[in-house]
């Protein structure tokens, strides 16, 4: 049975879930004070890595290392 409830805001503004949650996240960071919001933003960083397969054998990965922009 179908739901007559309206879209979630965050899709009805074509947002991801994930989108809307990073969003959700960075506001409540910046707005702790300190020496709470120093913490959170260095539990931010994000750390991968990335590996390519040529011919089926796979290369040496490439890790990253990003940070979101503001």
């Amino acid at each position: 049975m179908a739901s007559n409830a309206a879209a979630p805001f965050w899709r009805s503004s074509g947002m991801t879930y994930i989108t809307y949650s990073n969003l959700c996240a960075n506001l409540v960071r910046n707005c702790l004070k300190e020496p709470y919001k120093s913490e959170a933003l260095t539990r931010e960083k994000v750390h991968y890595s990335i590996g390519k397969w040529v011919d089926g054998k796979p290369q040496k990965p490439t890790i990253r290392s990003d940070t979101p922009e503001y």
